[in-house]
Order: C-alpha cells, then sequence, then structure tokens
C-alpha cells in the first residue's frame, strides 16, 4: 500500500505543511482501507501550504503520485480510466452466442443450472426481471454433474469472470 503505517518524510528547510500532508495522507489510506471514498481527481486539486521546517516537497510529490495510482487501481471498474461503457443489447447478444465445451468425463457444471442463470442475466438486461449484478455473478454456484450433461467448468468460469467485467462496465 502507498500510504503505510509510520512513513516517515523527509523534512526541508521549506517544505510542505506537515498538518496538511499528513491529514491527506491519513484520508487516503482510510479510504484505501475500506474508510471514506476519496477521488483522484479531489487528491490532484489539493494544494499544500510552503512553510519552514515542512516535509521536503519532491519526496510528498512522489509519495501522492504513487497514492494516486493506487487509488485509480482500487477504484471501482466503471470509474478506472479506458473502461469502455458495455451496451445492453451488445451484451444480451454476447451471452446468447457463448457456447461451452461438454465436460466429458470429467466433472462439469449442469447445463440446465448455466442455462437458467445466463436466462435470468439476459432477462434482468431487458428489464423484464429484476438485474443481475457483477456481484451476483462471481457469487454464482451450479450443481455439478458427473457423466451428465454438464458444461466444462473452467470454460463456464472464464466466461463468469469476463461477464462480471462487462456488467460492471455498464
Amino acid at each position: 500500500m502507498a500510504v503505510r503505517a509510520g512513513t516517515r518524510l523527509p523534512v526541508a528547510l521549506r517544505g510542505y505543511d506537515r498538518g496538511q500532508v499528513d491529514g491527506l495522507l491519513g484520508r487516503i489510506s482510510r479510504a484505501l482501507n475500506g474508510g471514506p471514498p476519496v477521488s483522484v481527481d479531489e487528491v490532484r486539486a489539493i494544494r499544500f501550504d510552503v512553510v519552514l521546517r515542512g516535509y521536503e516537497q519532491r519526496a510528498v510529490d512522489e509519495l501522492v503520485r504513487e497514492c494516486i495510482r493506487e487509488l485509480q487501481s482500487t477504484a471501482p471498474y466503471d470509474e478506472r480510466a479506458g473502461r469502455p461503457r458495455v451496451h445492453p443489447g451488445w451484451l444480451i447478444n454476447w451471452i446468447q452466442n457463448a457456447r461451452f465445451a461438454g465436460a466429458g468425463l470429467r466433472t462439469g457444471y449442469d447445463v440446465r443450472d448455466v442455462d437458467a442463470f445466463l436466462d435470468r442475466v439476459i432477462a434482468g438486461l431487458r428489464g423484464t426481471a429484476p438485474p443481475v449484478t457483477a456481484r451476483d455473478v462471481r457469487e454464482s454456484a451450479f450443481r455439478v454433474v458427473r457423466f451428465g450433461s454438464g458444461y466444462d467448468e473452467q470454460e463456464v468460469d472464464r466466461f463468469l469472470v469476463q461477464l462480471a467485467g462487462a456488467l460492471e462496465r455498464r
């Protein structure tokens, strides 16, 4: 984590106000540990007063840049830079065209369970049923069958990871 407990910054003859810097680093630390969120734009907009016996400016600037990178990497998926939004129509078509290999002689996910879940996702996207969230997709569980009609578990799991990501970008 960028803001570690006990992070010690060098002090200079003229540097950033230590109270202001410590306050911002405390807010960032709490945000990264599940506390009230702090946006990257908010951190970028902060300006520190230059005072006698303050923190060395270059060291603070470097630490703040590191904090911004960490805040960006932990931001909700759809707020991350460069993540295009996914159109529901495209998503429905993608789900409907998904094909999974059979499990063969290995255990696999029950075909009826997987198909019913994906039908529920599509109904939610169309607005004819409650929407299915990315969290619902990640927490989905299917019966495992042996010697029956089952889908390859790894293929289904990979698809569900991609589906959860796409739902977060809606």
